[in-house]
Order: structure tokens, then sequence, then C-alpha cells
């Protein structure tokens, strides 16, 4: 089962590079999404009542790929395995769906940037030629 978890206003949840196996649900509260490029804070999203993060590190063996900040307290499911994911899935099925949903809506987005960069190499290839 999920632990749940309370965490302070401005606590770091976890930072970009750090090694992960946990993913996270809001239950309450806010929390930021966000990376740093060129000591600049730059926002990806803002998660709030039940969305989701971090759950790629239960799929893969990588470093986060950006920080996680809290903005306002917030309370949090803690799941830390595909089992755990899996009875939670299966125990809560309209978060099953929201979350199929959201994760498609993610990937056709990395699609999309995938192909906006395909096609910009390409423009790049045909000017030297």
């Amino acid at each position: 089962m999920a632990s749940i978890v309370s965490v302070k206003t401005g606590r770091v949840i976890f930072r970009e590079g750090d090694k992960g196996n946990t993913m996270y649900i809001v239950l309450e509260g806010v929390v930021e999404i966000y990376v740093n490029i060129k000591n600049e804070e730059i926002s990806l999203s803002t998660m709030k009542s039940g969305d989701f993060f971090g759950e790629m590190a239960l799929f893969r063996d990588k470093p986060r790929s950006a920080n996680a900040r809290v903005i306002q307290e917030v309370k949090l499911a803690v799941i830390e395995s595909k089992a755990q994911l899996e009875k939670f899935l299966t125990d809560n099925p309209l978060f099953a769906s929201k979350m199929v949903n959201i994760m498609a809506s993610r990937l056709a987005q990395t699609n999309d940037l995938l192909f906006q960069k395909i096609n910009e190499l390409s423009a790049k290839k045909l000017e030297y030629k």
C-alpha cells in the first residue's frame, strides 16, 4: 500500500540528477516541477490534487530529469515499486484511467517535440548542401 506523507511549503522533494525509485500522487496542495538551465529556473508544470509526478523512476534506471518543489504544503501518496503502483491502480480505477490519459498526452507531446527537432535538423542539412 502507498504511504502518505506531508511536506511543508518550500521543501524540495527531489532534484534533477537524483537517483529515484519513487513516484508521487498529490492528494492535497501544490508541487512545481522545474529545471535549471544556465542558472535560471524554468517551470515545466504545476501539480495539484489528483496529479502525479516522478513516475518514470518506476520504469527506468535513470536519474531524475527535473526538480520537484512544494509550492503549497502537500499531502502525497508515495509509491515505491511497480507492484505498489499496480495495486494502487487496481484499487483506484478512476485514477488509473486518468493516469493512462495523461501518460498518452505526455507521449504525444514528446513525439511532437521529436518530430519538430528532426524537421529542424533536416532543414539545417538542406542549408549546407
